[in-house]
C-alpha cells in the first residue's frame, strides 16, 4: 500500500482497538482498516512470530506484527474512507464524498473549500456488516432511493446548536418533504420498516455484499459496539517456551521428514551444539511430530488447563533464552487469611496476542464463530495472522480448592450468582444460542479477587492499571488467576510485580485490597444492586470500587461482584474471606 501516510497508531493498537475493520478517527476525518487481503506482502521491515499452540489451533503457519515501514515499496497498513456519507459545514449539504469532488485526504467541498464533516452515524448488524446511515429511507419514511420519482434529491444536514441531542440534527431534502431530525434514530427497533441489512463489508474492498436478515442498528461511528476485537492469546509454556524448541523452529523444513534425525543432525551441524545434546534436540523434533500429527488437544480450554499446569509447576531459570520462569514463594500468612494455598513468581513470561476476528454489536463469544467476521476475503486466505508479543512478569495465585468447594455449596451464595447466570443466559438468547458456560460462584469471585489485586498493585507497583493484565483459569479443575504485565512498550517489565511477593508484603497487599472494595463510594447503591453493568452481568460492581481499564480485564468488565468476596451488611458471611476475618461494610 504506497503512499503518503495519513496517520499513525501504536502497533499494540491494531490488535485490540483499530484492527482490521474498524473505524479511527485521523484529525476531522474518518477511516476504516482494511483487510488482510490488502495488507502488503511480507517485507525486510516485517516480523514474524511464532507459537506453536495458537498456530494449530488458528490454522495458521505463522504469525506477523502489524507493518510499520516507512519503505515506499512495502508500505503501511491501508485504509479506505468510512463513512462515505459527508456533510459541508458551509452549504450543508450531505452526499457521499464523491459527490463534493474529494479525491484525495484532507476531503474538501469543490464548490465551498471546506474540509467535510464526516457522517456521526452509521448502522452495523450482528452479523458484522456495517454501512452508511439511510439517511434518505430515513427522511422519506423507507423510499428505495432517488430520483424514483421523478423528482431532485439533495439531501441536507443542519445542526441547530442548541444543544448535543439528536433532536438538534435535521434532516431535509430539496424534494420538499417535511424535514425530520435523528431524534430515536439510535434505538433498538429505529429501523424497522425502514432499512433492512445490506450484507455490506466494506474494509474487504469489492467483495460482493452477503445476503443478511439481520435487522441494522443505526449507531454513532465512534461508539465503542461498532469494533469489538476477537483476539486470542496464549502463553509460551514448555515445551515450547524452551530454546530447543525455538532452535528446531528454525531448522523445522530439514528436520520435519527426515528419516534419520541423527543422521540429519549431522549434516546440518547440530550434533555438537554447545547447549544441547543431540537426545534433547530428537526429542523436541518427535514432539513437534507428534503435534502436527494432530495428537494433541488445541481447544482453548486445553489450551488454558495446559497453561494452569506450567503455571503450578516449578521452571527454573537456565542458561540460554528462556521465555517462562516460574518459581515458588512461600507465604503461610497468606494462606490462613485469604485461602491462597500456592504463590507462583512468573519471573519471565512471553504472552502472544492473535487478531482472529471481530464483532458488532456484542461481544465475541468462542461458541458463537458464526457472529465472527472475517479479516481477509474468502479467495484470499493468507497463512498468517496479525498478532504482537508481550515479553514481561507476572504472579500466580491458586486458591484452596478444598475451602473454595466449600463455600461455594452455599445456598446463599448460589442465590447470590442466579442472577447473573440468567442475564448471561439471556444475553446468547437472543441470538438463538446456548451460552458457552455457567457462570459459577467460584468464577465470579475469583475474577473480583483478580481485579481488587490489580487496582491495589497499580499504586504500589509503579505500573499503572492499564499496563497490568488478568488472565483467569477457572473450571471444576482450576482455581487461580494470573497478574501480569500488558503491555510491550512504555510500561516494558520493571520488576515491580514480582517484588510485590518478594518483599514479603503479600498478604498486607492482599489485604488492603480486599478492605477497599469492601466499601464503595457509590453504596449503599452499588453494594445493593441486583443488576449492573452491561447487559446487567454485574451485581455489586462499578467504577468506584472494582472496575478496570478494559484491556486488563478478559471479560469485558462484566461477571463481577465484590458482595462475594467481602460480604454484604445484611449478609456479612456471605464473602469467601468473611470466615477468616471480618469486613466492614460501609
Amino acid at each position: 500500500m504506497k503512499g503518503k501516510p495519513i496517520g499513525g497508531v501504536r502497533r499494540a493498537q491494531l490488535i485490540t482497538t483499530y484492527g482490521v475493520g474498524s473505524l479511527i478517527a485521523v484529525g476531522s476525518e474518518s477511516f476504516m482498516v482494511a483487510g488482510l487481503n490488502r495488507w502488503p506482502e511480507l517485507g525486510p521491515y516485517d516480523q514474524i512470530i511464532h507459537e506453536r499452540r495458537l498456530e494449530k489451533e488458528l490454522g495458521v503457519h505463522c504469525f506477523r506484527l502489524p507493518p510499520a515501514s516507512d519503505s515506499d515499496k512495502y508500505g503501511d497498513v491501508p485504509v479506505i474512507r468510512f463513512p462515505e456519507v459527508q456533510s459541508c459545514p458551509d452549504c450543508n449539504r450531505l452526499a457521499k464524498a464523491r459527490f463534493f469532488g474529494a479525491t484525495r485526504s484532507p476531503a474538501k467541498c469543490k464548490d465551498c473549500d471546506q474540509e467535510l464533516v464526516p457522517s456521526r452515524f452509521v448502522v452495523c448488524c450482528a452479523a458484522g456488516h456495517i454501512d452508511d446511515f439511510p439517511y434518505f429511507r430515513w427522511l422519506h419514511k423507507g423510499a428505495e432511493g432517488a430520483g424514483v420519482d421523478g423528482r431532485e434529491h439533495e439531501l441536507k444536514l443542519k445542526a441547530t446548536g442548541r444543544s448535543a441531542s439528536l433532536g438538534d440534527i435535521e434532516i431535509s431534502c430539496t424534494c420538499g418533504v417535511r424535514p425530520v431530525t435523528m431524534e430515536g434514530a439510535l434505538s433498538k427497533g429505529a429501523l424497522k420498516g425502514i432499512n433492512s441489512c445490506t450484507g455490506r463489508r466494506p474494509w474487504l474492498g469489492d467483495v460482493l455484499n452477503e445476503e443478511c436478515e439481520e435487522l441494522p442498528r443505526a449507531m454513532q461511528r465512534g461508539a465503542s459496539g461498532v469494533w469489538f476485537s476477537d483476539v486470542r492469546s496464549a502463553l509460551s509454556i514448555p515445551p515450547w517456551s524452551e530454546g530447543v524448541q525455538k532452535l528446531v523452529e528454525r531448522h523445522w523444513t530439514s528436520l520435519r521428514k527426515a528419516p534419520d534425525l541423527r543422521d540429519r543432525l549431522e549434516e546440518i551441524g547440530l550434533a555438537n551444539h554447545r547447549q544441547y545434546s543431540v537426545e534433547e534436540i530428537i526429542q523436541a523434533v518427535e514432539r513437534r511430530r507428534q503435534d502436527e500429527a494432530g495428537l494433541s488437544d488445541s481447544s482453548e480450554s486445553a489450551l488454558k488447563l495446559e497453561e494452569y499446569g506450567a503455571l503450578t509447576r516449578t521452571t527454573e531459570e537456565r542458561p540460554g533464552k528462556q521465555d517462562f520462569v516460574c518459581v515458588p514463594w512461600q507465604d503461610e500468612k497468606v494462606a490462613a487469611e485469604h485461602g491462597i494455598d500456592q504463590i507462583m513468581r512468573v519471573k519471565r513470561l512471553r504472552e502472544v496476542r492473535v487478531l482472529q476476528g471481530f464483532t458488532r454489536l456484542a461481544v465475541p463469544s468462542p461458541d458463537n464463530p458464526s457472529r465472527r467476521a472475517p479479516l481477509y476475503a474468502p479467495d484470499h486466505r493468507p497463512d498468517w495472522l496479525p498478532a504482537i508479543e508481550v515479553i514481561g512478569e507476572g504472579v500466580f495465585l491458586r486458591l484452596d480448592s478444598a475451602r473454595l468447594a466449600t463455600w461455594e455449596t452455599r445456598q446463599a451464595v448460589r442465590d447470590r450468582v442466579t442472577p447473573i447466570d440468567d442475564a448471561y443466559r439471556k444475553r446468547f438468547a437472543r441470538f438463538g444460542l446456548a451460552p458457552d458456560r455457567e457462570i459459577t460462584p467460584r468464577l465470579v469471585m475469583i475474577h473480583t479477587l483478580a481485579h481488587s489485586i490489580i487496582n491495589e498493585w497499580s499504586l504500589d507497583s509503579g505500573y499503572p492499571a492499564a499496563s497490568l493484565r488478568e488472565r483467569l483459569y477457572v473450571s471444576d479443575e482450576m482455581s487461580g488467576f494470573l497478574i501480569y504485565t500488558a503491555t510491550s512498550d512504555s510500561a516494558g517489565s520493571l520488576g515491580g510485580i514480582v517484588a510485590q511477593v518478594e518483599s514479603g508484603n503479600l498478604a498486607i497487599s492482599v489485604r488492603t485490597a480486599i478492605e477497599r472494595i469492601s466499601w464503595c463510594s457509590a453504596d449503599p447503591l452499588c453494594v445493593e444492586s441486583d443488576a449492573a453493568g452491561t447487559d446487567n452481568l454485574n451485581r455489586a460492581a462499578c467504577h468506584s470500587c472494582v472496575l478496570l481499564p478494559e484491556t486488563s480485564c478478559e471479560e469485558f468488565n462484566t461477571l463481577l461482584d465484590r458482595a462475594l468476596l467481602t460480604g454484604t451488611p445484611d449478609q456479612p458471611h456471605l464473602g469467601f474471606v468473611a470466615d477468616t476475618w471480618p469486613i466492614q461494610c460501609r
